[in-house]
């Protein structure tokens, strides 16, 4: 309870930020930028380099994969007769890619009590999810096929990808790199967190998520699949077929429950079909995520 305090009153901050404009219309762009380029590469860096790769590759990634996959499939047989196909894409990122940056980072760090699992979290949607979606997006949203080539390029284009890589090859190394080395990406690595809730909780200004409209009954699957089934798949897979247990389980779980990422906006931004949709969802799923979490870290923590 005291982790999610601090988490939901620094969110808080943010969003009054955003509501009185002190940083200017430009102000949340630039801010979600820096955590973006900048700020989390530098605590995904540090945070990798000095774990070992038994530490980052867990039961708890294989949870969070399979309870992902499941949820996504579960979306698509129930949309897909329903809504074109790229909009049933948008709805499966909805439904199934997690917010791993702006609040997976904060709740690894102050709830689960270490970022490295959050790392293979994101490394999972940038090298698989996210191209795949992308993929789809492309045929559907224009009729061309993407290349090969500009699929596989997609992760080297992310700044958290490359960081994360660069990381795990320092970890797999068993280097161990002069603290002096480190402390620059710790210094910049710190405001990682902070500044990620602020950027969270200005983009919530001006949503109005529960206004009638075409999108309404895939936004209530989407959000019911993100917040409540996902995490108790991923309660059940990790407990009951993988064994786990302790923080490894809580691991599982919390990261299964965030609420859907901002990317799924950008994607459907980028492709223009099923915008209101993300955008509704992930207001949705904020919310409620901030009750879900509490409840699961309080059952199982």
């Amino acid at each position: 309870m005291a982790g999610f305090a601090a988490i939901w009153a620094v969110t808080l901050v943010g969003y009054l930020i955003g509501r009185y404009g002190l940083l200017g219309p430009a102000g949340p762009t630039v801010l979600a930028r820096l955590v973006f380029f900048i700020a989390t590469p530098a605590l995904l860096f540090t945070t990798l380099a000095t774990s070992s790769l038994a530490e980052v590759f867990t039961g708890a990634l294989a949870a969070f994969v399979l309870s992902t996959l499941i949820v996504a499939a579960a979306y698509v047989a129930l949309a897909a007769r329903r809504r074109p196909a790229a909009e049933v894409t948008v709805g499966t990122l909805a439904a199934s890619y997690v917010n791993a940056g702006n609040l997976g980072i904060p709740v690894a760090a102050y709830v689960l009590g270490d970022v490295s699992f959050i790392a293979p979290v994101l490394l999972f949607q940038t090298l698989l999810a996210a191209p795949t979606a992308l993929a789809v997006l492309d045929v559907a949203a224009t009729g061309h096929r993407p290349s090969v080539r500009r699929l596989v390029g997609l992760p080297l284009r992310s700044p958290i990808m490359l960081a994360s890589g660069a990381g795990l090859i320092v970890a797999a190394t068993g280097w161990h790199p002069p603290a002096e080395a480190l402390r620059p990406f710790e210094l910049i690595g710190s405001a990682a967190v902070p500044l990620a809730l602020l950027a969270l909780g200005m983009s919530l200004r001006g949503s109005r998520p529960l206004a009638p409209g075409p999108d309404g009954r895939d936004r209530y699957t989407a959000v019911v699949l993100k917040i409540i089934v996902q995490p108790l798949l991923a309660y059940l897979i990790g407990r009951h077929l993988l064994g786990l247990d302790g923080p490894t389980l809580l691991a599982a779980v919390v990261t299964s429950a965030l609420p859907t990422a901002q990317n799924v906006f950008v994607f459907a931004s980028r492709y223009d079909r099923g915008v209101s949709l993300a955008r509704d969802a992930i207001v949705l799923t904020t919310v409620a995520a901030a009750g879900t979490l509490v409840a699961i870290a309080t059952l199982l923590g």
